[in-house]
């Protein structure tokens, strides 16, 4: 094979995810009346934008050869903080800061913490215990949804206040400010983890943690980073959720785990760990946000989303495997 197949080949190989969207999104525009408009595309990427930033920090993790199934409860636990706070119906305390603004930021920081602190008490068991991620975040996605139902007493928050709701209906350039956010998050871990040592070494203790240990590089404390990241990023998601809903309740934000792990598996993350990019990652999000628009505009039953996920997880999976076969005769 002469060396300009070979580099085409790969490039295919490595952005088979991107292909894939512009073909679904071709066929749809095709076959579906109406699909083909600037303003489905934006829905699109709207509909994406808290599922993508939930994949960030799962990606993250997964990238890393470990695991995360904590971010759903994380995510619902931190938009109940915010809806408690800052709602002023239902379970709200509708508490006040002056200027108003600054209920945007704290809001958001709060949410943060509160993901940031799960994130790294998972990290620290995980790592300094030597225990399973799988059984540790298993517990915390049990426990943290359980923490929701207890703080909320199964009773929802509503009425956020308007500052913090005017600022989720703000739009920029078409778009709301939450999908910019979703964006904006991907660009940042994107180049993270291609540009730092830090990203890097993720790569690196997935494909091999032992030897990563032995060349030198701080595992355990990388870990800990990647689970406290994780669980922030989580909480951003929860407080995206909070401001699109103006609220919270107990059961906010159920089944995005498994939709995020379907968009992290599609956009090319091995669950061994050491391969997967975050472009890829916001394709997968974005592939699965323009099949859930396109069966909304055919009028089918919801439940055939979860049969067509569930396909498409089973299609890149065995579509991985392919991939690394043709990658090791090319080697």
């Amino acid at each position: 094979m002469n060396p300009r197949t070979r580099h085409a080949l790969e490039l295919i190989l490595d952005n088979l995810v991107w292909f894939m969207l512009v073909f679904v999104l071709v066929v749809f525009s095709l076959v579906i009346p109406n699909y083909f408009q600037l303003g489905i595309f934006a829905n699109i990427i709207e509909a994406s934008s808290v599922l993508g930033v939930m994949s960030i920090g799962l990606a993250l993790v997964i990238i890393a050869g470990h695991m995360d199934l904590s971010v759903e409860s994380v995510a619902a636990l931190s938009a109940m903080a915010v809806g408690i706070l800052f709602c002023s119906s239902g379970i709200g305390l509708g508490v006040q800061l002056h200027p108003e603004w600054l209920m945007v930021p704290v809001s958001l920081l709060l949410a943060v913490l509160v993901g940031g602190i799960i994130g790294a008490f998972n990290g620290v068991l995980i790592v300094r215990l030597k225990m399973s991620a799988f059984i540790i975040t298993l517990a915390s996605y049990i426990w943290v949804r359980g923490l929701v139902l207890v703080v909320s007493g199964g009773r929802s928050a509503q009425d956020l206040t308007p500052a913090i709701r005017w600022f989720g209906i703000q739009r920029l350039i078409g778009l709301p400010l939450t999908a910019w956010i979703a964006i904006a998050c991907f660009v940042v871990f994107s180049l993270i983890m291609a540009k730092t040592p830090f990203g890097r070494h993720l790569v690196m203790i997935g494909g091999n943690e032992t030897a990563t240990f032995r060349a030198g590089i701080r595992v355990n404390r990388n870990l800990i980073i990647a689970f406290v990241l994780a669980g922030a990023i989580a909480g951003l998601a929860g407080w995206l959720l909070a401001i699109r809903t103006s609220g919270a309740t107990a059961n906010l934000g159920v089944g995005l785990l498994f939709n995020a792990f379907a968009a992290v598996v599609i956009g090319g993350v091995s669950l061994k760990g050491g391969v997967g990019t975050l472009p890829g990652v916001y394709a997968g999000v974005l592939l699965l946000s323009a099949i859930n628009t396109a069966i909304n505009l055919m009028g089918l039953p919801a439940n055939f989303t979860q049969v067509i996920h569930g396909l498409l997880v089973l299609a890149a999976v065995l579509l991985d495997a392919f991939k690394q076969t043709i990658r090791q005769k090319l080697a």
